[in-house]
């Protein structure tokens, strides 16, 4: 291949690479809080 086909595809893979890419992550039940430590034994 010439220089300039391999230059290109270089540039093609390094966009593709960097493209902001969104996850949507969806949760079935809601996400609570962690619990309070009150103590060895929790009293």
């Amino acid at each position: 291949m010439s220089r300039k086909a391999v230059y290109a595809c270089v540039l093609v893979a390094f966009v593709a690479a960097c493209a902001a890419k969104e996850e949507v992550v969806y949760t079935e039940e809601p996400v609570t809080t962690e619990p309070v430590f009150t103590g060895k034994y929790g009293s």
